[in-house]
């Protein structure tokens, strides 16, 4: 009789953990397949995180025109909601113009300055022949392809990405609006005796996550005032456009500072060569003090994440998902340091 119970119950057990597993296998197999929108969502969570404490700013001080009352969460949201839009609009008032006058001498300038490295290239031995700009256009790999479907391609990913953003934002003001509904929820899936360390544990996040945000303005606001300073050194005209221009492009990591010098590099060539060699090499220096110095050392300050995990966590989330898993990668770094300590800590 014990014996049937015992292989009864082994068998049960052996049951229950093949059916665990292949749950297991079927839920991350469906994460995997929705990677996309998990992503979406992470960010709009991590970006909820980050404006709670600007939101509650904005509630508690506040008051409405008509009466003493405060301010209607969703209406605070949508203040904050507001002034970033009204940044980012100046910020386009201010680049767009003349970034277009900028664009339009170097399209009117750029056939002679393609002559004119040629010529110096024939003069090296360098270069055989000479060639116009459609000719040399038109033998660069993979130009013969199919330019409609790249033209394609590229709008698809643009209206893409905008989508994403919106996407972003809106669940981001819902989930604002229903953060205190939220947290509760999520409370009451631990035991009554763990709910005051979870909840502990989520003020640590949020102040984290708040600093990175802090963190990445700071870092946008001392890239944009080197490069003011260094391109008015150097002598290029709209240095304070640029700049904002470089300000804006630290935001974004890894790719960002270089897309950002490119404006400035363009800027240069309608003024000379040398030009162009000293700005290139500016925003080199300037990008390699960014990346070993100040990302490090600011980042460790305002999140309290230590320097080598920001690099380590910076390279192991930009070889997992490029450009947005840069992004992700220290306030991930600091909330999974908030989990650990609070796993790790004696009760």
């Amino acid at each position: 009789m014990t014996t049937a119970r015992s292989t009864a119950e082994i068998k049960s057990i052996i049951l229950w953990t093949i059916a665990m597993v292949f749950l297991a296998v079927v839920v991350f197999w469906c994460a995997y397949l929705a990677r996309a929108v998990l992503l979406l969502i992470y960010c709009s969570v991590l970006l909820a995180i980050g404006f709670s404490p600007i939101v509650r700013l904005i509630e508690r001080q506040t008051r409405l025109p008509i009466g003493s009352a405060r301010f209607p969460r969703w209406l605070a949201i949508l203040v904050l909601y507001l002034g970033i839009l009204g940044v980012l609009t100046l910020i386009g008032f201010l680049i767009i113009p003349p970034m277009v006058h900028q664009a339009q001498s170097l399209w009117t300038a750029l056939p002679d300055m393609f002559d004119r490295a040629q010529e110096f290239l024939i003069h090296k031995g360098w270069l055989s022949e000479h060639l116009t700009l459609r000719e040399a256009v038109a033998k660069t790999p993979g130009s013969s392809g199919n330019a409609a479907g790249a033209i394609a391609g590229a709008v698809i990913n643009v209206v893409g990405g905008i989508f994403g953003i919106v996407t972003i934002l809106i669940l981001t003001f819902y989930l604002l609006v229903e953060s205190a509904a939220l947290r509760d929820t999520f409370l009451r899936l631990f035991p009554k005796r763990q709910r005051a360390r979870v909840h502990h544990a989520g003020r640590e996040v949020t102040v984290k996550v708040s600093a990175w945000l802090g963190g990445q303005l700071l870092l946008g606001g001392i890239i944009g005032g080197s490069s003011a300073i260094g391109l008015w050194a150097l002598g290029i005209p709209f240095f304070y456009v640029l700049a904002l221009v470089s300000g804006v492009g630290e935001l974004i990591p890894v790719v960002g500072p270089f897309l950002s010098a490119v404006p400035a590099i363009a800027v240069a060539a309608t003024v000379s060569l040398d030009k162009v060699v000293f700005v290139a090499i500016f925003f080199i220096v300037q990008q390699q003090v960014e990346n070993h110095l100040l990302v490090p050392r600011i980042m460790s300050k305002q999140v309290g994440v230590s320097a080598v995990t920001v690099i380590v966590a910076l390279l192991i989330g930009g070889s997992l998902l490029g450009i947005l898993g840069a992004l992700l990668a220290v306030p991930t770094a600091a909330i999974l340091q908030v989990i650990a300590l609070e796993m790790l800590e004696e009760e």
